[in-house]
């Protein structure tokens, strides 16, 4: 663990990035699409999703878990209703893949519903309703983790399955999308690593030791023997992280969390996605006017002591997109080291990924 941190700007970082990738042997649109993935993740300011992730990553391509240059392929197909295998693909290919198929569905024809199965790891959700919203879509995504077990049910003492994210992304005209992205635990699992990296405690309420009762030490997300994160807003939480395992585990592909982990590092997701533009269901005139009038009115709330202003999903990530392309990327130097390492189990040389990245050899 360190509290050591460095900042490093995004062109270095996508460099750094970029030569650990290709020790995967993706194909150049591969490594371009994982790594502005992961780069964007940092932007927004969710490093559990960011290039941190590449380590785990690393791990499971080297057991076999994570697939190079795979591609999505089709199960079903009903023009309007489709189910993609990812056939366990780098899931920042096998997502992009899979939502362009589906709104180009959507916009073809109104609406489209995509049931992803087999995906690694989707990273962050936000991410495709993103790429939805830039085409003037609405989308919701239900999600499933197929990992070891980390988040326990409501009332219960031990993990039962993973932080299964929900998202929903709906554009407005005028101003900046409403994008909801969420974790269905307290915190995102990789939030955990990031506060153990750094030498910090988590909030209480949002972590279980491994005799179930409540802890602050992340290292029990993080390092055996594991304990279990708790979901948000108690039995709410759990009750939508029911729903993200029935609908993106069992309905895609049937694969749900029901024993406990393997051991091995590969995340695969199940993911879905219900897309459909909004122009299609009546006078966008009114619809527009009301979600402005509505949006307006909630902004308008008088801040609470400690808050600027009242923010709306989205605002935090566009706010800390801004901040970190204009001032650089914090970086753990413990994640950093985990990186170096990760760069040399794939034959990459650790001194060019420091060189490339604006760093020292002893950094």
């Amino acid at each position: 663990m360190s509290t050591s941190i460095h900042t490093i700007q995004v062109e270095p970082l996508r460099a750094a990035m970029t030569e650990l990738m290709h020790g995967f042997g993706s194909a150049p649109r591969e490594v371009e699409l994982v790594t502005e993935n992961l780069i964007q993740a940092n932007l927004t300011g969710h490093d559990s999703h960011g290039i941190g992730m590449l380590p785990r990553y690393v791990n499971a391509f080297l057991e076999g878990g994570l697939t190079a240059n795979a591609h999505v392929t089709t199960k079903l197909d009903t023009a309007t209703l489709m189910a993609l295998d990812g056939n366990a693909g780098f899931g920042q290919v096998i997502g992009h893949e899979a939502m362009a198929l589906g709104i180009a569905r959507a916009k073809a024809h109104g609406s489209c519903i995509v049931a992803l199965t087999n995906s690694h790891h989707l990273c962050r959700i936000g991410a495709w309703a993103e790429m939805a919203v830039a085409e003037g879509l609405v989308s919701m995504h239900f999600v499933n983790v197929i990992a070891r077990p980390i988040v326990a049910p409501w009332g219960g003492r031990d993990a039962r399955f993973g932080t299964n994210p929900f998202a929903v992304g709906i554009p407005v005209a005028g101003r900046e999308p409403v994008i909801l992205d969420l974790a269905t635990s307290v915190v995102a699992q990789g939030k955990t690593r990031v506060a153990h990296n750094r030498g910090e405690q988590l909030s209480p309420g949002q972590l279980l030791d491994d005799r179930g009762d409540p802890t602050t030490d992340p290292k029990f997300g993080v390092v055996e023997p594991f304990g279990a994160l708790r979901t948000f807003g108690e039995h709410k939480g759990f009750g939508l992280a029911l729903v993200c395992e029935l609908l993106g585990g069992a309905l895609t592909g049937g694969l749900t969390t029901h024993g406990a982990g393997d051991g091995k590092q590969r995340v695969l997701n199940g993911m879905l996605t219900i897309l459909f533009d909004p122009a299609r269901l009546g006078d966008s005139a009114v619809y527009s006017a009301e979600m402005q009038a509505f949006l307006d009115w909630v902004v308008a709330s008088p801040p609470q002591a400690g808050n600027a202003r009242v923010r709306v999903a989205g605002d935090p990530e566009r706010e800390s997109r801004a901040r970190r392309s204009a001032h650089g990327i914090p970086v753990d130097a413990t994640t950093w080291t985990e990186l170096l390492a990760a760069a040399e189990k794939l034959g990459r040389n650790p001194a060019e990924v420091n060189r490339l990245a604006g760093l020292s050899a002893t950094n």
